[in-house]
């Protein structure tokens, strides 16, 4: 196979935990790392370069300009605009006005460029759409990836049983708006009981308990965007829960990613 190239944009926390997953990545050539500082993403590509000859990975990390990006066969985006959010609903949207210009910004950087990006940076669903609409690229939001992943936790949780047997889905808008799919869920293969309230409770809670906790959520995040790349970069085909654009409505949606190319399979959802 051959050696693939992966843009970062942004050396904060989801940036950081994106490339210290992809140096492990057999897939990933070189690492082109890019932040608003030029001292944040060298230390980033530094520290990198340093866990790279600790575990003998062959990925070669270096810090890039926007427009060596064109270089890339994926861009991640993850920059976040300095910004206080004191929002205690719709937490995500309240990083709109902040951060709305720089990706508008970085999209008329790379106007053109034709391989996929994943969106990362909040709103998701809305900055993909703002991206993609002023690039013209391929462009993917990951929330709703994550939301199923917290939603498939706490339903094995509830249920007792190994994530591992729950097929659920989370599809819509990351954050208050997300849509369960309780009916279309199961548990061993068969229909289960979906407790919608103490559901929805934890999909809000999770990542609250990480903030306080940590500061910012980011492995969650950032393993969304690893599953996003082996498949949009035809590494493994397989299913995935992504926001794209459907006749100009960009909301996370089921995928079925074969040969890297990406196609929409809706679920069969009961009317309610």
């Amino acid at each position: 196979m051959t050696g693939r190239t992966v843009g970062i944009v942004g050396a904060g926390a989801v940036g950081q935990t994106v490339a210290a997953l992809l140096v492990g990545e057999p897939w990933c050539d070189r690492l082109l790392i890019t932040s608003r500082t030029h001292n944040s993403a060298a230390g980033l590509v530094t520290d990198l370069a340093d866990m790279a000859h600790v575990v003998h990975a062959g990925t070669h990390v270096q810090a890039a300009s926007v427009a060596d990006l064109d270089q890339a066969d994926a861009v991640v985006m993850c920059p976040r605009a300095t910004f206080t959010n004191t929002a205690t609903r719709n937490v995500r949207m309240a990083g709109l006005a902040a951060n709305a210009p720089l990706i508008a910004e970085l999209a008329r950087s790379l106007v053109g460029y034709g391989r996929p990006v994943a969106m990362v940076t909040n709103p998701v669903d809305v900055l993909s759409r703002l991206f993609g609409t002023i690039s013209r690229a391929p462009t993917y939001g990951i929330g709703s990836a994550t939301d199923t992943a917290r939603y498939r936790l706490a339903l094995a949780a509830h249920h007792r049983v190994p994530v591992s047997a729950v097929d659920g889905y989370v599809i819509g808008e990351h954050g208050d708006g997300a849509v369960i799919c309780a009916s279309t869920t199961t548990v061993h293969g068969a229909p289960c009981t979906v407790p919608l309230d103490l559901v929805r409770a934890e999909l809000a809670n999770r990542p609250r308990r990480i903030n306080v906790a940590i500061g910012r959520t980011r492995h969650g995040p950032a393993a969304a965007v690893l599953s996003a790349l082996r498949k949009l970069l035809d590494v493994e085909d397989g299913i995935d829960v992504l926001s794209v654009n459907r006749a100009g409505v960009w909301l996370g949606i089921r995928l079925h990613v074969r040969a890297g190319r990406p196609t929409v399979q809706p679920l069969q959802l009961a009317p309610h």
